[in-house]
């Protein structure tokens, strides 16, 4: 049976990391130690034969997918459709600002996770619509291959629970450390398997 793997990597850590926020689809700059995770896991993927490295096209995932294709001498596909969710004018600030500023919105979200569109931003279903056609179109670009993807702990989750087949309400029973690596397997007759889920430095792929 042939399957694709996607190797699933959440960005490193990212200024600002010490209060909660929504950085949504902005641009925020790594930490040291984001860094530092974008490079082990850069070597932990050191001997896969990958075929193709994509990555969300902000910057905080590029540099990651960066590092991972000059390694193995290829070039990293940046998708738009692949970015965080849209957090429109929350974007940037903190959570416990957003509770003060849109109290009404802040309890209308918790209550619909999956539905309810912040201001000027999307909802969680929103941010799914585009981001399965976009795995779809690299799992059948490269069937029986495997394929390094970077993007963000929203993104990922969306990805994990399809592959799980969970519900989207419930993105938040799943982790995405910084710099964690998952693996999926998405076989021929239309399953998928998550070999490995929110994996960290130390845990061989």
């Amino acid at each position: 049976m042939q399957r694709t793997r996607i190797y699933l990597v959440r960005h490193g850590q990212v200024e600002g990391y010490q209060q909660k926020r929504y950085n949504g689809q902005i641009n925020v700059s790594l930490t040291e130690l984001g860094k530092e995770q974008s490079e082990q896991v850069r070597d932990r993927l050191a001997d896969i034969p990958l075929d193709a490295v994509y990555s969300s096209d902000l910057d905080r995932s590029r540099y990651c997918a960066r590092l991972i294709a000059d390694d193995h001498g290829l070039v990293v596909v940046a998708v738009e459709t692949l970015r965080e969710i849209n957090f429109g004018d929350w974007e940037g600030r903190t959570w416990v600002e957003l509770q003060e500023a849109y109290p009404d919105d802040w309890q209308r979200r918790l209550q619909d996770l999956t539905n309810y569109p912040v201001p000027g931003g999307e909802s969680l279903q929103d941010a799914a619509d585009r981001i399965r056609p976009a795995i779809r179109r690299i799992i059948q670009k490269y069937p029986n291959g495997d394929v390094a993807l970077v993007a963000h702990g929203g993104v990922n989750r969306i990805i994990l629970l399809d592959a799980i087949g969970a519900k989207l309400e419930q993105a938040f029973s799943i982790e995405q450390d910084y710099g964690c690596l998952n693996i999926i397997d998405y076989l021929d007759d239309g399953h998928s398997v998550v070999k490995l889920l929110n994996g960290t430095a130390g845990q061989n792929p």
